[in-house]
């Protein structure tokens, strides 16, 4: 059993059963439902462009969609659950279509009462990481915390109370730079 074409809507009723769907299924930007809408009409005409058009504008007139909301959502699960630092949840919004001025307005504000160190114990927590026993573990972790989006001060700081010797620090900070 192989899987067939999408289906294309013509209505805009259709389409917007199958927004309201989408966002049922999961929190949405508005960029994200529009990519998930223009599949499901003929993209590349006027009728396709309008139909997305005024049902993204349907869906924010009743409070389905909202990026200032989702951005603030998405940023305190990716603080709370995740344990993620600050420019992780700024990245990964961007990437999901989020502007700019939401995005900063929204992570202000998630993270500002948050200690980025305390965040960053509570993530290597998670994750099981121990105290490096060598170099190779010390660069491993510092890897690991700047892909979790923690600042570089931050993770020094981190090391440097785990006694990671100053020349490996020097190299880390080297390879960061460039």
């Amino acid at each position: 059993m192989g899987f067939g074409r999408q289906r294309k809507f013509e209505t805009e009723g259709e389409l917007y059963e199958y927004g309201v769907g989408a966002l049922g299924r999961r929190m949405r930007s508005v960029a994200e439902l529009k990519r998930l809408l223009r599949n499901r009409v003929e993209a590349d005409t006027e009728i396709g462009k309008t139909l997305v058009e005024l049902v993204i504008r349907r869906l924010k007139d009743q409070g389905y969609l909202n990026d200032a909301k989702y951005a603030a959502t998405y940023s305190t699960l990716r603080r709370d659950n995740e344990k993620f630092g600050r420019r992780r949840v700024v990245t990964e919004l961007k990437a999901r279509g989020v502007h700019g001025e939401v995005i900063d307005k929204a992570v202000d504000e998630t993270f500002v009462e948050v200690n980025e160190e305390k965040q960053a114990r509570e993530f290597l927590r998670r994750k099981r990481l121990q105290k490096p026993r060598d170099n190779k573990d010390a660069a491993r972790i510092f890897r690991q915390l700047m892909r979790a989006g923690f600042a570089a001060k931050t993770i020094f700081g981190i090391l440097r109370k785990w006694d990671v010797d100053e020349e490996m620090l020097g190299a880390l900070e080297s390879g960061e730079e460039g």
